[in-house]
């Protein structure tokens, strides 16, 4: 059983690198930085966020979102708003930055669509579901082991 679960926990790591690669790989095409790509999609649901907020979802680097953020700022695509009852400040976008968001996401969220489609037509919904919890059971058990050697 401990080799199925092997070969099992391979194919989860092989798929979940192939998703993080092909959206790398649209981002160098748009012409934009992954992280950039990933900071657009955290914002574009039209909420203010806290740079912790998406570096705690989002698992960006806080020195590269607050980059990434300087560069946004700098085009006019974000806009920095005074946190509820904290110093931090709450990060939008503007309306150039709403439409450069969309612009560059339109593609994602059709190829994003299209991949759902296509899976649910062979698998159960629930599958989404499954993954996520593999997800917070891994991060969880990750948290607790010691690093060796290092």
């Amino acid at each position: 059983m401990q080799d199925q679960n092997y070969e099992r926990i391979r194919r989860l790591m092989l798929a979940t690198t192939r998703i993080d690669g092909a959206y790398y790989f649209f981002s160098r095409r748009a012409g934009i930085k992954e992280n950039i790509l990933v900071l657009l999609y955290a914002m574009d649901d039209g909420k203010p966020h806290s740079q912790k907020q998406i570096w705690e979802d989002w698992l960006v680097p806080k020195t590269t979102i607050n980059t990434n953020i300087r560069e946004l700022k700098k085009a006019g695509y974000v806009t920095l708003f005074p946190g509820e009852g904290t110093r931090e400040k709450r990060i939008g976008l503007t309306e150039a930055g709403m439409a450069f968001a969309q612009q560059i996401l339109k593609s994602v969220y059709e190829a994003e669509e299209t991949a759902i489609e296509k899976t649910l037509q062979n698998y159960s919904p629930e599958f989404v579901d499954a993954l996520d919890y593999f997800a917070g059971c891994l991060c969880e058990e990750l948290q607790k082991k010691p690093v060796q050697g290092g």
